[in-house]
């Protein structure tokens, strides 16, 4: 699959909207309208790497549907999303987001190796 298949696709998971993607790039939505259409447009680099990062995944991901590094490796669409999201928010929001997430692990709600579906 290429770019425009794998963007189709990863908006299709998130559950998001084109207009939605446009809001967060500054990307116009008729320009994202044309990668996701018939005329096969491909991004230049910049404008790939905003709404790369906006879905969070990496432009490779998009062009390839393979990740690049190692340390993306295995990691679905859904928790791609909550890294990049969570390296967007302030120090002290992610201070509180780990302090909930420790509470959950202290209780055994969260178990290192755990399969949640």
């Amino acid at each position: 699959m290429g770019f425009k298949e794998n963007l189709k696709s990863e908006l299709a998971y998130q559950g998001m909207l084109v207009k939605e993607l446009a809001e967060k790039t500054g990307i116009s939505r008729h320009t994202l309208d044309n990668y996701l259409n018939v005329r096969e447009r491909i991004p230049t680099a910049d404008v790939a790497v905003k709404i790369a990062r906006a879905l969070g995944v990496t432009v490779e991901y998009l062009v390839t549907g393979e990740e690049a590094h190692a340390e993306n490796s295995g990691l679905g669409p859904e928790t791609r999303a909550l890294v990049q999201n969570f390296r967007l928010l302030g120090e002290g929001d992610r201070k509180k987001i780990m302090a909930i997430v420790q509470v959950f692990k202290n209780h055994g709600i969260v178990r290192p190796g755990a399969n949640r579906a």
